[in-house]
């Protein structure tokens, strides 16, 4: 039986706010890439908490990528698939994929799980931008790549994420968690029984 945790908004608020900081201090991001549907809700609270007074709001980008599949017996539970498919994604000529050369860019997602998402967001994103940068005559510009999830889950990765992202400290996780099915507010249809749920079972 796959233990089940619940998260609420409020709890959500409270990891973006305490990350914030730290977020600052080590990524400074000007810009920041959603992986929907689960990191659209965290990069919209962590944008409040990043904005500097006098500076304009960091923009928040969206790709959509798809790892999970239903088990089938039990709608409320899902399994890892084997492969990411690309629901949503930059166009490589695109204002958006130039506006990435020499950024600082915040990649936001609710969990890393098995972490393969994050390894092809990563891998992808730096491998467009690459090309965008060739094709525009701006090599020499830098654009460093940073994760923010919500919740690490504590482990055996399948997915790998770039040697110098984890030295650098460019990764980080508000909470590192057991390995439970987490359930996130914006999944719910009965917003006040998963309230309900999580007084009695939530993860700090």
């Amino acid at each position: 039986m796959v233990q089940k945790v619940y998260i609420t908004y409020n709890q959500v608020h409270t990891m973006c706010q305490d990350a914030a900081p730290r977020i600052l201090n080590t990524f400074t991001p000007s810009l920041m890439i959603a992986i929907g549907g689960g990191g659209y809700v965290p990069a919209r609270i962590l944008r409040s908490f990043l904005k500097k007074p006098g500076n304009p709001n960091i923009p928040i980008q969206a790709i959509g990528l798809s790892l999970y599949e239903s088990l089938g017996t039990d709608s409320q539970v899902e399994k890892p698939g084997t492969k990411v498919t690309r629901t949503q994604w930059l166009d490589l000529g695109s204002l958006e994929m130039a506006n990435l050369i020499g950024k600082s860019v915040l990649i936001v997602d609710e969990v890393d799980d098995t972490r393969t998402t994050l390894e092809y967001a990563v891998k992808e994103l730096e491998k467009d931008v690459a090309t965008a940068a060739r094709e525009a005559g701006r090599e020499a510009e830098e654009t460093k790549f940073s994760i923010f999830v919500l919740h690490n889950k504590d482990k055996q990765k399948k997915g790998q994420l770039p040697k110098n992202m984890v030295e650098d400290g460019r990764y980080l996780a508000a909470r590192t968690v057991p390995d439970v099915w987490i359930n996130y507010p914006w999944e719910a249809t009965d917003i006040q029984e998963h309230d309900k749920m999580a007084q009695q079972q939530t993860i700090e």
